[in-house]
């Protein structure tokens, strides 16, 4: 959902030549998966363009191409930390940080709520564009 979303919201702002966006799990379970049905669902009623795709493992080569590595929750962070060690350039950033709350994203894996996760990555995708933005 982020992805898209996110890319979207560049895309509006027209800078999809200057921001890449992408996503990539920090487990093993969704590998090879497309996005979630209900997923879909809740970009198709909200008019957020997605493509399909096959999920993939975040790399150390990541932590070296990407500005930021942005998680959803602690699991993703002490995942993260297995496969990349330490943040040494201070690249990984808790989404919700970016509207100053400390919790995770609302998972609907265990909630079964996507507005409740849409409106945590929507507010968290928004305030992270605004920050791109003023170093851009």
């Amino acid at each position: 959902m982020a992805e898209f979303y996110m890319r979207h919201i560049v895309a509006k702002a027209g800078l999809s030549d200057s921001i890449y966006v992408e996503s990539a799990a920090t487990s093993r379970e969704e590998i090879g998966n497309d996005t979630h049905y209900g997923t879909k669902q809740k970009l198709d009623e909200m008019g957020i363009p997605y493509t399909r795709r096959k999920a993939r493992q975040v790399t150390v080569d990541d932590y070296h191409n990407f500005d930021y590595l942005i998680i959803m929750d602690e699991n993703n962070r002490r995942n993260l930390k297995r496969i990349i060690g330490d943040d040494l350039d201070s690249k990984v950033f808790k989404a919700m940080s970016f509207v100053g709350e400390s919790r995770d994203v609302k998972d609907p894996w265990y909630t079964g709520n996507f507005d409740e996760t849409y409106d945590d990555v929507s507010r968290s995708c928004d305030a992270l564009l605004a920050l791109i933005k003023e170093k851009i």
